[in-house]
């Protein structure tokens, strides 16, 4: 009986095929914060790179043509004149928005924020020049 159970417990499961691809796909580095920033309303490659801070012209035209490729965004060029290229969300790109919102999630609850950027650390203490001055009072409770 023992060894049945062990034979259970170490059974293998093979990783689904698509299941890895679209790890593959949106898991590329770079890729989700591109994705986070065409759901908040960026769709111009400029508005895009702004979005993403150390992101390199190169990357982003690598990364937009690879979802632009797989049907998760559409580039749309002005029809006439040199208006600018836009790209968007299509219906299979608009349905990552649970997937993306989980992420978000999950990662508010353990990806700790480097101490710099914590939304709940105090200010740096501005020079002083008394006891009285602003910079001396304590922190309002809002941070």
């Amino acid at each position: 009986m023992a060894s049945q159970d062990h034979a259970a417990a170490t059974e293998i499961h093979r990783v689904c095929e698509r299941f890895h691809a679209a790890i593959e796909l949106i898991g590329g580095r770079w890729t989700g914060a591109i994705l986070r920033a065409v759901f908040t309303g960026q769709h111009r490659f400029a508005h895009i790179r702004a979005a993403v801070p150390g992101l390199s012209d190169t990357m982003l035209a690598q990364r937009l043509r690879t979802l632009e490729e797989h049907g998760v965004l559409e580039r749309r060029a002005g029809a006439s004149g040199p208006a600018p290229v836009e790209y968007h969300l299509t219906d299979k790109g608009r349905e990552l928005e649970p997937v993306l919102e989980a992420v978000i999630a999950w990662s508010h609850r353990w990806i700790p924020l480097p101490p710099a950027t914590a939304p709940d650390s105090p200010p740096a203490p501005a020079p002083s020049s008394g006891p009285d001055s602003p910079s001396a009072q304590a922190p309002s409770p809002a941070g």
